[in-house]
């Protein structure tokens, strides 16, 4: 049985604790500069709740301050893996998970360097795998661009990079009234794609020669 989720919003229209990702969507889908995360427990969210967004979505200032020694960052209760040299450890991976096709899409970041997940967006329903590779890669675009930060971002899917730098979701999956929030995200995605410009660099996350991407949701 899937574990339920709580989910806190500090900025949007209606801060609180919310029990299911619709909720919390209606809260902070449109609001600039909405704040919110996703928690296991409730106990855990209201506690949270009751802090400053900082001490759980601070990371994006900690991926910046990461080669900087006069600045302290929180380590991470979960020890980075040790990948290849040839891995950029500076860096945002993103990756998508999907149980059936279509099914409960989900998808998130996570910052190579010390494992630290930076956004997770889902389960959402009546997704493919695709769709949210794409909706990843541009949340982190995106992510990244208002940071200021042009650190180089992985993606395993080849797919996904071919739709970005295409500027669309070439989904073939039909539009239904329980998918409509999946879509709305399609086209706020390729909206953001056609109106801005950015410098960070997309590279293909090596599985055969890495292993999984950072991002992974380990279900395979």
């Amino acid at each position: 049985m899937k574990k339920s989720k709580y989910y806190v919003v500090w900025e949007g229209l209606a801060p609180g604790v919310y029990n299911s990702w619709e909720e919390c969507r209606l809260q902070v889908e449109g609001y600039r500069g909405a704040k919110y995360k996703a928690f296991d427990s409730q106990v855990e969210a209201i506690e949270a709740f009751r802090g400053a967004p900082s001490e759980h979505i601070g990371i994006l200032q900690q991926m910046s301050a990461h080669h900087n020694p006069q600045t302290t960052v929180k380590k991470s209760k979960k020890e980075p893996k040790v990948w290849s040299d040839t891995v950029i450890r500076n860096s945002l991976a993103v990756d998508a998970a999907c149980s059936g096709n279509p099914g409960r899409m989900e998808y998130r970041g996570v910052y190579v360097a010390t494992g630290v997940e930076v956004f997770r967006i889902g389960p959402m329903e009546q997704g493919t795998n695709n769709i949210g590779e794409f909706l990843a890669l541009v949340h982190g675009l995106a992510l990244l661009k208002k940071m200021g930060n042009n650190m180089p971002l992985y993606s395993d899917s080849r797919n996904a990079m071919l739709w970005v730098r295409q500027k669309q979701c070439k989904t073939k999956l039909e539009r239904t009234e329980v998918n409509k929030p999946i879509f709305d995200l399609i086209e706020r995605a390729e909206a953001w794609l056609k109106n801005n410009t950015y410098t960070t660099r997309i590279i293909k996350w090596e599985t055969e020669q890495w292993g999984e991407i950072p991002a992974d949701f380990g279900r395979k």
